[in-house]
Formats: C-alpha cells, structure tokens, sequence
C-alpha cells in the first residue's frame, strides 16, 4: 500500500490593499439617462468628463449641486463621475442629479435619505410622466388639437 503525501494547505493572504468599494447608480429623466460611479476618493465631481465648477450656465450648475449642497460634507470623501446620454439639457441635469443623489443616499444612509424626500421626492423617485403621442389624422398638430370651427 502506497500513502500518499499530502502538502499542507497554504493559508490564503490577504490582500494589503483595502477594497475599493464602487456604487453605481441611475437617474432618469423623460428621455437621458445618467449613470454614476462613486468611490472613495477626495471630493470630485464630474458630469460627462467636465468637472462641476466648469458647467455652464450657472442654472444647470445650481440643480446639480443641490443633492450635495443639502448632504452636507459625507460625500466629499467621495468621487462621483457621472455619464449622461439622450434627452434634452434639463432632462440630463436632472437625471444626473438623481443619479448623484442616489449615490449619496448608499454612501450617507437613511438620514440623508429622509432629508432628500422632504426637499423634492424627484430627487430619488423616477417621474413616470411622457408627452401624449400623436394621433393619426391630425398628426403633425399634436395629440389631441381638433379641427377648428366656426360658429356661424
């Protein structure tokens, strides 16, 4: 009878570098939707490769920075580059800022959370609402335009 030698078993090392934990969100608005990445880093945020400060004009700037403004400073241990495709430029500044505030939301907790819902639901709830399609006889007016008539 033949034993057969059995090494032992090597013991698994950990890694030494910590995980890096990647969150990835959506934010949807009528036709864009945007998608974000957040992870640890030192505070950065970009929309389609150009960072916050840049976007023009100030309006759009203003909308995306309410979910960080109203988080307070949790998520500037964070990164958050978000990607935004189709839509208008309202639809995308807002898709962008759901999907921004919904990464905050996974970072900060339910505090946040609660916070977001009491300043604008739109910021964490899809809005469901599209336009009317248009109806075959008439379809370059609109959906629901009659033909007008007179009255005498």
């Amino acid at each position: 009878m033949v034993e057969k030698k059995t090494k032992p078993a090597k013991k698994k090392e950990k890694n030494e570098k910590e995980d890096v934990k990647l969150i990835f969100t959506t934010g949807k608005r009528k036709r864009a939707v945007a998608r974000a990445t957040v992870k640890p880093g030192s505070g950065r945020v970009s929309v389609n490769s150009v960072p916050l400060e840049l976007i023009e004009p100030e309006t759009l700037r203003m909308r995306l920075s309410e979910p960080l403004l109203l988080a307070g400073e949790g998520w500037k241990g964070y990164d958050i580059m978000v990607n935004v495709k189709g839509g208008g430029i309202m639809g995308q500044v807002n898709a962008a800022r759901q999907a921004i505030a919904r990464g905050i939301v996974e970072v900060l907790g339910d505090n946040v959370k609660r916070m977001f819902t009491e300043y604008d639901r739109t910021l964490l709830v899809y809005d469901p609402r599209r336009t009317e399609p248009h109806k075959p006889p008439r379809s370059s007016q609109g959906p629901r335009r009659y033909k007008q008539r007179s009255k005498r």
